[in-house]
């Protein structure tokens, strides 16, 4: 049975959650909080498209709604060579990719509050990845995939794990979009896929 949460709970609830995950030879420390997505551990989706993820060691590396850092803080842990650039729209994520950035000592990461992609600095990038909310609606999906098509350098690569209910919906549009589809990995729950520009 699930303790009642009462009054005198709230303190608890308002301290930050915090979890280690180990991904290849690095572990990281998470602080997360209620309201972030996935906030007591990283996810199976991020972890299925981290395992599919191709990365060269001084790529440009960008994380499309980063959270609190599931998907690009791994990446820099990993290819410390590489440069992360982080955007997310919520304020809160945005701030908890920072800290969580600094706790794990990553100084090859950029987290920066965005739209999409209207407050990130010019530059290409060779990899995009983004773990697509499953609920936004076709309307943002087409912005991330048209920013991404055009932020993309040539030969880059766009790494997406979605719920496997929307990979037909990913397939259609990756091929309007980008001209290409490879499924990289489908499960019951969760799809990997990739588009190249």
């Amino acid at each position: 049975m699930k303790t009642p949460i009462t009054r005198d709970s709230l303190p608890g609830l308002r301290q930050d959650i915090v979890f280690e995950e180990s991904f290849n030879d690095s572990t990281l420390v998470f602080h997360t909080t209620w309201g972030l997505f996935s906030p007591r551990e990283v996810d199976s989706g991020t972890k299925l498209l981290l395992e599919h993820v191709d990365v060269a060691h001084n790529a440009r590396i960008l994380d499309l709604g980063c959270g609190y850092g599931a998907l690009g803080l791994p990446l820099a842990a990993t290819n410390p060579g590489a440069h992360v650039t982080m955007v997310d729209k919520d304020f809160v994520a945005v701030e908890y990719c920072k800290k969580n950035a600094e706790l794990n000592n990553l100084s090859n990461v950029e987290v920066v509050l965005s739209n999409g992609l209207n407050q990130v600095a010019d530059g290409d990038f060779d990899v995009v990845i983004t773990n697509l909310p499953a609920k936004s609606g076709k309307e943002l999906y087409y912005l991330m995939f048209y920013d991404t098509q055009a932020r993309l350098k040539p030969g880059g690569s766009f790494y997406i794990v979605t719920i496997t209910g929307l990979r037909g919906f990913v397939k259609r549009t990756f091929n309007e979009i980008f001209g290409n589809y490879s499924k990289l990995k489908q499960g019951p729950v969760y799809t990997v896929a990739m588009a190249k520009r």
